[in-house]
């Protein structure tokens, strides 16, 4: 009997169901909280806010007290309003099973996509647990995450049109806009139908009689493609600037050199380690593989791995990409393979499959969806901040007094300010670092470091208090300077204002507070 004459039952989930099952319940129930190591997610949610209140796309900065308000390309509008959506809905804790869900249709899509191209299903599974793995560093509330699940269909479409022969390329352009509005991983897309296009190009150039013609049908409709992906792109609040923005981004030196999420991979952290596996994987697959990769495929791992090991951010894209060609040859390998292992494996993937034809799907998942939403709306499932490394206490004991004056904090202090005490405080910096530019953030590292003329800058945006982490160099050096006094501290986070009489009644209110950082030290001695 063939999987198409097995009764279906929608009682059993499929394999497609546990994966997306066991990632959103391990994201929703245990690790849930990992999604807001990132104080973006906090403008994030008030910047949508903002949006939903005026009815209007900011053109300009409403968060910083700096004046006149810089100008600011919100190129994530779309997304900041989904987020604020749910936020009213359910608060954070919606916010983080939103994008529990999100990951887990990704991972979800992927096994999916790779399953379409006949792909065994224990290394389709397999491929797709290492990919989530590796992409975990790049886990977090925020709105990449819509890029990393339509990146999938966008390359699903490409690849069915570059193998398969079927031609679902008018969907892209119908994509595009709300990505364009979502994330500026919208140019992700571009890169994909570039590589296409380059690939068979290339092919054209290089082969003869009936695959040269094939190559330039394929050409035909991907160019037209490109051309109607540009204009969709361009139906957004800023028009053609949108596609100036992520090459502006990225050619700031300060910019890229200055946030560790640019950086290169560190692989002597714990979360690289999967990156490094997925790297091996990859060249053992096509190193020892008879079966030489196609120019496309030649170009796109190529590409993805230069980003990948240029910046650590584009690690999950690097994963999606080469998934689809690990799992090709890895399922054409066992297929050819008569080992005893291979053996074992293909008898275990055909009665998996077998089970797994004979179920609907979507319903398992569509309760868990359910039993963690109603979980989170009774309030047995609750994610806030970290008031361990985030300063939420800090922001508590600021609403209380009511400093006045400018602030200077870090950036990711700047985030939880914003979602925690805005509008009543006006931040120095936060996540938008883009919107602040080189010479600002040239300013706030000579600050940090101390580099000769610091204290001018200070007294050139008028600072007169500070909130900076504890274990800081800046936090340390303020606590011996004269012109500062400590009025605040914990574990987390210490607050300065200066030694002027205006907050002469704040320090003789907390006269005697020491640094928690250096208690604690002395403590654990």
């Amino acid at each position: 009997m063939s999987p198409c004459d097995t009764k279906k039952t929608f009682l059993l989930p499929s394999i497609g169901d546990f994966l997306f099952i066991a990632i959103f319940m391990l994201i929703a129930l245990y690790s849930g909280k990992k999604l807001l190591n990132d104080g973006d997610t906090g403008y994030h949610i008030r910047a949508g806010e903002y949006i939903l209140n005026t009815h209007s796309i900011p053109h300009q900065d409403m968060f910083s007290f700096l004046s006149p308000p810089l100008p600011w390309t919100a190129h994530e509008w779309l997304s900041e309003v989904i987020m604020a959506l749910v936020h009213q809905a359910w608060g954070l804790s919606g916010v983080v099973i939103f994008f529990a869900f999100l990951l887990a249709l990704s991972c979800f899509l992927l096994f999916r996509m790779m399953q379409s191209a006949d792909g065994d299903i224990l290394v389709s599974l397999s491929v797709v647990v290492l990919v989530g793995g590796a992409a975990q560093l790049h886990w977090l509330a925020r709105p990449h995450v819509f890029s990393l699940v339509i990146m999938v269909a966008w390359y699903y479409i490409l690849d069915q049109y570059q193998h398969q022969g079927r031609n679902l390329l008018f969907l892209l352009p119908l994509i595009m806009i709300p990505w364009a509005n979502l994330h500026g991983g919208f140019m992700g897309g571009f890169i994909l139908l570039g590589a296409y296009f380059l690939g068979n190009l290339l092919d054209a150039f290089f082969s003869q009689g009936e695959g040269r013609g094939e190559s330039l049908r394929r050409l035909r409709g991907l160019g037209l493609a490109i051309l109607a992906c540009g204009a969709a792109s361009v139906v957004n609040p800023y028009g053609f600037h949108i596609l100036l923005f992520p090459f502006q981004l990225t050619s700031s030196k300060d910019l890229m050199d200055g946030v560790s999420e640019f950086l290169s991979p560190n692989f002597h952290e714990y979360y690289i380690k999967y990156f490094e596996l997925l790297l091996f994987v990859l060249l053992a697959t096509v190193g020892l593989s008879r079966y030489k990769l196609n120019l496309v495929e030649m170009i796109l791992i190529l590409l993805f791995t230069h980003m990948s090991l240029f910046s650590a951010r584009y690690i999950p894209l690097f994963a999606i990409i080469v998934a689809p060609v690990i799992a090709r040859r890895l399922t054409r390998v066992l297929r050819e393979s008569d080992s005893g292992f291979a053996r074992f494996v293909k008898q275990r993937s055909r009665n998996i499959t077998a089970i797994d034809a004979s179920t609907r799907g979507y319903l398992w998942p569509l309760a868990a969806l359910a039993a963690v939403v109603i979980m989170v709306h009774s309030g047995r499932i609750s994610f806030q901040f970290d008031p361990k490394i985030k300063p939420m206490a800090a922001i508590e004991f600021l609403k209380r007094e009511r400093i006045p004056g400018n602030m200077f904090n870090n950036d990711e202090f700047g985030d939880c300010l914003i979602y925690a005490a805005a509008p009543a405080y006006k931040v120095f910096i936060d996540g938008r670092l883009d919107m602040y530019g080189a010479e600002r953030l040239k300013e706030y590292f000579k600050v940090t470091a101390f580099q000769p003329g610091w204290e001018k800058i200070l007294e050139k945006y008028r600072i007169s208090w500070i909130i900076f982490p504890a274990d800081a160099t800046l936090s340390r050096h303020l606590l011996i300077h004269p012109a500062w006094k400590l009025i605040y501290a914990d574990k987390v986070t210490n607050i300065f204002v200066r030694n002027v009489p205006e907050y002469r009644p704040l320090m003789e209110k907390y006269p005697d507070v020491r640094p928690a950082v250096l208690d604690d030290k002395k403590d654990k001695a």
